[in-house]
């Protein structure tokens, strides 16, 4: 082999693992922020990656999703928005209504994909559920919407009840604004609110076990108990 042929053959092994990773580096970037800790968002990160699945996008082979965690740390959201903003991320996703109107804030460039509890027009997140235009879109879980319906549900199935324990995660950042409705709806049928923060399975249980030992408590003479899935916000009525 020749001087020459072995310079350019050498070199041209080298370029393979530089030019493998230039493209790898190439992959579009989806910035994924939520509150809380990996472990209790596992759910929602297995439903994101089903999601982009069925979209045809498959992390690391074409998009790059960097996951990262507030817990609980809401002071760390606006440094950590605009170090996405510098790096022109592909697309912000968020969960929740304080990152999604964070996010928003940050800018009006990078595509922002959201899920919300609340009214994303009433937070000013889009313009119209219809044309939501500007570079924000998502998803509305309706919580607000259906807290008077839930409270409904139960005064006909509890017609009774003159009290109601709402069980409560106050680390969740749709917590306030699901309590403001719950008084709303309580106040409209005319019920006693009493309200219960739990963050965790044991304090839940907790929280529950004392509202069934309370005097002509619904949930210990009925066993029932009306919970809001997965977002630990439970409805027990006592007469």
């Amino acid at each position: 082999m020749r001087r020459r042929d072995f310079i350019t053959l050498v070199g041209s092994a080298a370029a393979i693992p530089l030019a493998a990773h230039a493209q790898q580096q190439a992959l579009p970037l989806v910035a994924f922020v939520r509150d809380g800790s990996p472990e209790a968002n596992a759910r929602y990160v297995a439903a994101f990656r089903k999601g982009l699945n069925e979209s045809g996008y498959v992390e690391g082979q074409n998009v790059t999703v960097e996951y990262h965690w507030l817990e609980g740390q809401y002071d760390r959201l606006t440094a950590l928005l605009a170090d996405l903003v510098r790096r022109q991320v592909a697309v912000i996703a968020t969960l929740g209504n304080v990152t999604s109107v964070a996010a928003k804030a940050a800018t009006s460039a990078i595509p922002i994909v959201f899920a919300v509890g609340e009214d994303p027009v009433k937070l000013g997140l889009v313009a119209s559920l219809a044309r939501p235009g500007g570079n924000v879109t998502g998803t509305n879980f309706l919580v607000q919407e259906t807290v008077a319906k839930r409270f409904r549900l139960l005064h006909e199935l509890v017609p009774k009840a003159a009290r109601v324990a709402v069980l409560v995660n106050p680390k969740n950042s749709t917590t306030d604004t699901t309590l403001r409705g719950t008084k709303e709806a309580a106040a409209a049928l005319g019920l006693q609110l009493q309200i219960l923060n739990a963050s965790s399975i044991g304090e839940i249980d907790a929280a529950c076990h004392t509202c069934a030992r309370a005097p002509r408590c619904a949930l210990r003479r009925r066993r029932r108990i009306f919970c809001q899935p997965r977002r630990t916000t439970c409805h027990l009525g006592s007469a």
